[in-house]
Order: C-alpha cells, then structure tokens, then sequence
C-alpha cells in the first residue's frame, strides 16, 4: 500500500500456518501483494512455496491466520471460492485440455451459450464469440497464436503456457498466482511468459510468481519474499537485491541474513537458523 493511502492491498496474507501432520509447512507467514506488482515468492524445494500458492488459491485450508482480498478476510473452501472473489492460479500442471482448441480452453467451464426462452436452460455454445473474445485476449496480452482454432496439442510449450496464464489473466483482472510458469520451457518460450507477466503487471494484475530461476525474478519482479523451511527470511526490494543475495537467503547463509528481517520484523541470522535447526 502507497504511503498515505487508505485502499488496503489486493493481497495480504497474515500469520498464515499449514501442517502436515508434524510437518510444518507454513509457519507465522505474512506478506502483501499490491496492485499491479510482480512479487516473487522464492524457496528450495519444501520451503512451503507450493503449500502457500494452494491455500490461496482454494486447494487447501490453512491451519490459522488469515487471507485478505481488498482488506476483507476470505475463507476458500475451494478453487471455486478463490475464483468468485478473483484469485485465478496457473499450478505446475496446466490445466489445459490438449484435444480442444484454444477458445474452448478459455472459455474451460465458462463457456459462452445461446438460449431460447422455449427451451428453458436448453441452448448452445455461442462458438463466435468466444472465438472473438479469445482473440482479442491474445491481442491485449501480446501473445502470438496465429488461430484461436488450432488445437492446444499443436501449439509449442511456451503457447500453451501462455493460453493458461492468458486465461488466468482475463478470468481474474486482479489477482494471478503463477506457480514455476517457465519451469518446462526453452529461453525463446520463456521470454514469451516473462514479457506476458510484464503486460498484465502493465494492466494493474497483481501477480504472485513462484520461480527457481533467479534471473526471470529479477527480471520481472519489483519485489521478493523469501521463505526457508516454511518461515520468511526476507522480503526484499528486488532493486536492492543480487541474484546471489536472494539466493543466499533461500539458503540460509547468515551472511545474507545480516540486516534482513523476516515477515515478524525479527532480524535473520544465526540464532533463526538455530530454532529451524
């Protein structure tokens, strides 16, 4: 939130916490996401990266604290909760169905009909439509299909990823998580993703990226949190971060640690790494 501003964040998580059973995959995390910024959301492996994109996104309940959507506290029983209050994520597994066209992967359980009054809720897919608003969310977004009719199993990785964060974007218009969006793609694929994410940020989509590649964080994100071992050890300004200083935090290396407070405002350094133990 802008200094002197009284419109809370898009986003703000507050003393999230999620076990496994003794496995504490969240513990006391907070962090907020503004509007139209890229925040990263970095971690090795079992940082709790993926539990946190999932409890906001409706796939599981956290254990305690509190999601906030324009500073009202919201409670997702499921994907279909985060939707209607405009959470939309793109997980690892694209939810893309290979055999349909992109239109129809657009429109995937929002499909666009046409109804008769004599046939009650008996109608038909309004296929034109879609086609032409599929188009023209390609478009706006800058990504390059040459036909919103070509089947997605025809489409390169980096096309089809761009269909889902496209349909995430325009289903949204506030707030899209995107969990390791170019982790199967090329450096031309990922490019496409990155420039992608930049013309949503442009949109004033608010974007929460989980990404292992540091130069793609630096690239398009304004800012980072850190988590290790499911606490945050930092939440920095990406301007005043190096790839290697991020990387020294999601690694736990004290030296990275002096002077960097976690979402508590609790100074990381030897003693955190201590109680992580």
């Amino acid at each position: 939130m802008s200094v002197g501003s009284n419109v809370p964040p898009p986003l703000a998580v507050r003393g999230l916490y999620k076990s496994y059973g003794a496995v504490k995959a969240l513990t006391d995390v907070s962090f907020t996401l503004n509007r139209g910024e890229v925040l990263g959301l970095l971690g090795d492996n079992g940082a709790g990266k993926s539990t946190m994109v999932k409890c906001l996104s409706g796939l599981l309940q956290p254990d305690g604290g509190a999601i906030l959507v324009h500073g009202e506290e919201v409670r997702f029983g499921s994907p279909t909760d985060a939707r209607r209050v405009g959470v939309e994520a793109v997980h690892q597994e694209l939810a893309v169905i290979p055999n349909m066209d992109v239109a129809a992967n657009m429109f995937l359980n929002r499909e666009a009909t046409v109804r008769w009054p004599v046939l009650g809720r008996l109608g038909w897919l309004n296929k034109r439509a879609m086609y032409q608003h599929t188009r023209r969310v390609l478009d706006d977004l800058h990504v390059r299909i040459s036909s919103v009719r070509m089947r997605v199993e025809n489409l390169s990785g980096g096309q089809r990823q761009g269909v889902a964060v496209s349909r995430a974007a325009e289903w949204s218009k506030d707030i899209v998580l995107l969990d390791e969006p170019t982790a199967s793609l090329g450096v031309e694929q990922s490019q496409v993703i990155l420039d992608l994410i930049k013309h949503m940020s442009q949109r004033g989509i608010s974007i929460l990226l989980v990404s292992h590649n540091m130069q793609h964080v630096v690239e398009v994100c304004t800012r980072a949190v850190v988590l290790r071992l499911g606490v945050v050890m930092g939440d920095v300004a990406i301007a005043e971060a190096t790839p290697s200083d991020l990387v020294d935090m999601i690694t736990g290396a004290s030296v990275a640690g002096r002077g960097t407070r976690n979402g508590n405002g609790v100074p990381v350094g030897d003693s955190l790494e201590g109680e992580q133990g």
